[in-house]
């Protein structure tokens, strides 16, 4: 639901740095050993005992030390073991460890420096899926996960338990939507200005957007889910109604927009939380009425950890994939494949949603012998997400999915 602030964490981007715009002069850099291709480059990071400044570019080591990029690697070969090798894939690279694999991303200048380097989420390899679900479940606080295949369960911890979400309800307000589209009320090319009434936080873009920018549904409904735009995400819960997205879930009354959620969550607001909290479904409704006049609040707000994590989008993990498989097949829920590769899928649609203590990825598959996956995890934590490490066990399922 927000922007997220990653804490301190092993395996992360180390420093994506990009390449001197065109036409610009390189200075010259005399190396010690130039390297020619990106695959001895990395190697060179987990095969030699001490790393050296000529290897890496003045504009990479201003963002980064020498120091911190020693300690990033130590990190990785901590958790996953001894390096192994590194392979090219595409126009990108998976370095091997003994336990796992790590999807990397290099850039070299003419010099063989490296300028731009980036570790992303890694897998963990040799481990089932039964063993990884024991991880989720160990996980401090609460838990979910489920997957599915073919509607047939391969894996599942808590799947029936509604916790908090974040974005991940974004799917009810597409799903309502593309039933009104096929219904002939809306269509996919429909025009509507952006209100000021509707502004919300980050996530996304249309925040800073002109009030009375002309938006079609169809883009108003790509940017809620690829970006998980909050002002998309509002004006669309306002369009479809929000008795009708609560029409397909009893955990969820009223159905918060994300501007109401973060004026909540204010603790300038204190008041209004309280009467919220304390609150029937018709004393909440009236709370909401109050709350259309209240300033938002910075998104600053969530730089001290969790805030009322009451104050929410509570879905199970079975739910999530009821939600999302009716709207798996539009177009726009390919624009972001989360942690997945498409390239080795036929079709990947995704959604996640997270704010501090709350994160939820739910991704459907299908795979080229027309097998159809899903995997929703969910973890809520008051005391902080460890996003790296939930990441990595929510990838390391889709790896060992195979092996079911």
């Amino acid at each position: 639901m927000v922007i997220k602030v990653l804490g301190a964490i092993v395996l992360s981007v180390l420093c994506w740095c990009g390449t001197p715009l065109l036409g610009q002069p390189m200075p010259a850099v005399a190396l010690a050993a130039p390297v020619a291709a990106p695959e001895a480059a990395l190697s060179r990071l987990f095969t030699t005992a001490a790393l050296e400044a000529d290897w890496f570019a003045d504009s990479f080591l201003a963002q980064i030390s020498l120091a911190q990029i020693e300690q990033i690697l130590a990190g990785i070969t901590a958790s996953l073991g001894a390096y192994q090798g590194v392979e090219s894939v595409g126009e990108n690279y998976v370095l091997t460890f003994e336990r796992g694999t790590v999807p990397t991303r290099v850039v070299l200048n003419g010099a063989g420096q490296i300028t731009g380097l980036l570790f992303e989420t890694p897998q963990l390899t040799n481990l089932s899926l039964t063993e990884l679900t024991q991880q989720f479940a160990a996980l401090p606080g609460e838990t979910s996960l489920l997957v599915l295949k073919d509607g047939a369960e391969l894996a599942a911890h808590n799947p029936d338990s509604p916790l908090a979400v974040g974005s991940a309800f974004k799917l009810l307000i597409l799903q309502v939507l593309q039933q009104q589209i096929a219904a002939g009320a809306h269509a996919w090319d429909e025009v509507i200005p952006l209100q000021a009434a509707l502004r919300s936080l980050p996530s996304g873009r249309l925040q800073d957007w002109p009030a009375d920018t002309p938006m079609t549904l169809q883009t108003l409904a790509t940017m809620m889910i690829s970006e998980s735009d909050n002002t998309a995400t509002d004006h669309l819960l306002a369009l479809v109604g929000r008795d009708a997205v609560e029409a397909l879930t009893e955990t969820n009354r009223p159905f918060l927009s994300t501007r109401e959620a973060f004026v909540l969550k204010d603790p300038q607001n204190q008041g209004l939380l309280r009467r919220y909290r304390a609150g029937r479904e018709r004393e909440r409704r009236g709370v909401l009425g109050a709350i259309a006049t209240v300033p938002l609040p910075s998104v600053s707000i969530f730089n001290n950890g969790p805030l009322a994590l009451d104050v929410e989008w509570f879905f199970s993990t079975q739910a999530l994939c009821g939600a999302i498989s009716p709207v798996a097949n539009l177009p726009l829920m390919q624009v972001n494949p989360g942690l997945v590769d498409p390239s080795q899928w036929q079709q990947v649609a995704f959604k996640g949603g997270s704010e501090p203590g709350v994160e939820n990825f739910t991704t459907e598959l299908l795979n080229t012998d027309g097998r159809r996956y899903c995997v929703s995890a969910t973890w809520n934590n008051p005391d902080g997400i460890d996003e790296l490490e939930f990441s990595t066990l929510y990838r390391s399922v889709i790896g060992a999915m195979g092996a079911e």
